[in-house]
């Protein structure tokens, strides 16, 4: 009879966050599997857990999660970690879950700790509907064209961030998004815990002045919705060319002023090119 996999989520900064359920059920599991095992040996040391573990992560899953799909249908039970936060969530648990199911293997969550909704649920921004990002592109061309496709979100967006990267990041944003509302929380559950709440704009000077610290999450504003179109055609047509002479391709243009004033994408092309 096939065991079971257990996805176990971890504290993200506080060991306090950990249930009795969490810590019963890596007791009690054959194996861990750990996104990293010296991060991991670390929270099991601290609830003096005992148990073999095996390396699970994003540059190994195709073999180690074969591995560890057959010494579960061997009838062995693996609880599965990452280093913080909940498995499978923006994370390469993803795929074990999936071959765990194509294969008839019972998976079971042991929910805990998320980023995500922690952040979110201090943000003040609207929570009823909201869309997890993860993390943008390093690349600045991807992580534009990232956002393009974001500019008519209307759900709440929720991001990750590496300080390194928080700079560019927001001045990224408020360059396609817009000057819109942002939460910016900063080591979260940990003993530097804080959550900023202002513009892009303020958030770009903010940062400019003072170095960004410790692991991001950013919640951003949807876009407020519209009832209509906000212009006419050929004012859409006039955006469409200005923003061609600022440089933008023709694609990106359209793209852009149809997201801005609710035209139509199509007809909106059509109509620049018989300007």
């Amino acid at each position: 009879m096939a065991g079971t996999l257990y996805l176990v989520a971890t504290p993200i900064g506080n060991l306090g966050d950990f249930s009795p359920r969490a810590v019963e059920t890596l007791q009690n599991a054959d194996f861990i599997a750990a996104e990293d095992t010296r991060v991991s040996m670390k929270l099991l040391h601290h609830f003096s857990i005992k148990k073999p573990l095996v390396s699970y992560h994003e540059h190994n899953r195709a073999a180690a999660g074969q591995a560890i799909l057959e010494r579960i249908l061997g009838g062995e039970t693996c609880a599965l970690v990452t280093d913080a936060g909940t498995p499978a969530i923006s994370d390469p648990g993803e795929e074990l879950v999936r071959l765990c199911a194509d294969n008839g293997v019972e998976v079971q969550s042991i929910p805990g700790c998320c980023a995500c909704i922690t952040a979110l649920a201090v943000s003040g921004l609207p929570t009823r509907r909201f869309a997890f990002e993860g993390f943008l592109s390093a690349n600045r061309t991807e992580r534009k064209e990232q956002l393009q496709n974001l500019r008519s979100e209307e759900r709440t967006m929720v991001f990750h961030e590496a300080p390194h990267k928080l700079r560019a990041t927001l001045s990224d944003m408020l360059a396609v998004l817009g000057d819109r509302p942002i939460a910016l929380c900063r080591e979260l559950t940990k003993l530097h815990e804080q959550t900023l709440r202002m513009t892009l704009s303020a958030a770009v000077d903010y940062y400019n002045a003072n170095e960004p610290r410790g692991e991001y999450v950013l919640v951003v504003s949807g876009r407020e919705k519209r009832t209509g179109p906000a212009v006419t055609l050929e004012e859409g047509v006039a955006m469409v060319l200005q923003r061609k002479a600022e440089g933008l391709r023709m694609k990106d243009a359209v793209r852009q002023v149809a997201d801005d004033t609710g035209l139509n994408r199509n007809e909106l092309y059509d109509a620049v090119l018989h300007a």
